[in-house]
């Protein structure tokens, strides 16, 4: 088989485009949450594949868990960076067993031909999306030298808007050493990943009263403190020594009632975690009449239609890494909503 060389130029780079771009993303760091990645499982010429290694640290690992949504709505994570991809000897494996896949982010070989080519025979390649337009070849994978070929990489080809950037055809890097060039990865890098794969637990409030509540009488919210912790998850790149820690804290809760008919507590509806860690207090016998520190007061009863309660508890996210590194991103959030179904009756014996 051979690549898209045989086309002209404009050709080859519009079909290759077409060709990788509308490959579906599949998910990145396949060593997943709580393990270390099977590194030969995450040698893959697939530039959507990423082998950064991710596991939780810190943090509940059972039940309801999702990801947080950012608050500030123009942040994401970084769409492409450079990594590490193959050693000499694994790069002659492959090209000399298998020989198709992505050279680049947006520009894909196939057939054995065209990597022996380039990369054991020092034929010069062309790269249609990147500086320098001509990428010099090498002689015998570089076979005997210390280090890695590196590539483009990005969970979406898609979200990556300018066509040059990660664009360069693979090239050697001496081991130990981050090349010097634009989306190189960096501590920062990782720990944006790491926002991507944090889950927190499911923001499952309590009440009371628990099934339905009563208009103008107060219904207690509170969360427990052993289900609200610190979660920890560190991303980790092999070949670089580069390793980032992301922390999401959870700070506040925030209720929403789910009716302009009513009133919380506080009335911002951000009830502030407590020095134990729990948010809120729970309701005992003989609070009836008294404001909870969080809660809810209904004004108008449900008329067969519940009031749909929305809670969303902030987490607070931090981050270190290699060499000290380190710093503040920003706040993420989960929301769960519940149906709330309210009584008019206006005296209830608890």
């Amino acid at each position: 088989m051979t690549s898209l060389r045989g086309w002209s130029s404009l050709a080859a780079a519009s079909l290759t485009s077409v060709l990788l771009a509308s490959t579906s993303a599949h998910a990145v760091g396949d060593g997943g949450v709580n393990g270390a990645a099977d590194k030969d499982r995450n040698i893959s010429a697939a530039a959507n594949q990423s082998r950064i290694e991710i596991t939780q640290v810190s943090g509940p690992t059972g039940g309801k868990r999702g990801a947080l949504s950012s608050t500030d709505v123009n942040w994401k994570p970084p769409p492409c960076w450079y990594e590490p991809v193959f050693t000499p000897a694994q790069l002659k494996t492959f090209s000399e067993t298998d020989g198709s896949g992505d050279v680049s982010l947006r520009q894909g070989w196939i057939g054995s031909r065209l990597w022996t080519e380039h990369f054991k025979d020092e034929k010069d390649a062309h790269n249609y999306f990147s500086a320098p337009a001509t990428a010099k070849g090498y002689k015998d994978y570089n076979l005997g030298k210390d280090g890695y070929f590196w590539r483009g990489v990005a969970p979406d080809v898609n979200d990556v808007d300018d066509t040059s950037k990660c664009g360069q055809l693979m090239f050697w890097q001496n081991a130990g050493e981050i090349p010097d060039v634009p989306d190189a990865p960096t501590p920062k890098t990782l720990a944006d990943y790491a926002y991507d794969k944090v889950k927190v637990p499911d923001t499952e409030i309590e009440l009371k009263p628990e099934a339905e509540s009563t208009v103008n009488l107060p219904t207690w919210v509170w969360l427990d403190k052993g289900t609200f912790q610190e979660v920890k998850v560190r991303a980790e790149l092999p070949g670089t020594n580069l390793w980032a820690e992301t922390t999401a804290k959870p700070v506040s809760l925030h209720l929403e009632p789910g009716t302009a008919d009513a009133e919380t507590y506080p009335a911002s509806g951000e009830c502030e975690i407590n020095d134990d860690g729990s948010i809120g207090t729970p309701y005992k016998k003989g609070d009836a009449e008294q404001t909870p520190p969080c809660g809810i007061t209904y004004l108008r009863a449900t008329s067969g239609e519940p009031y749909a309660l929305k809670a969303s508890v902030t987490w607070q996210i931090s981050w270190e890494g290699t060499g000290s590194a380190g710093g503040d991103l920003p706040d993420g959030t989960f929301e769960t909503t519940q149906d709330m179904n309210v009584q008019e009756i206006q005296s209830i014996n608890r």
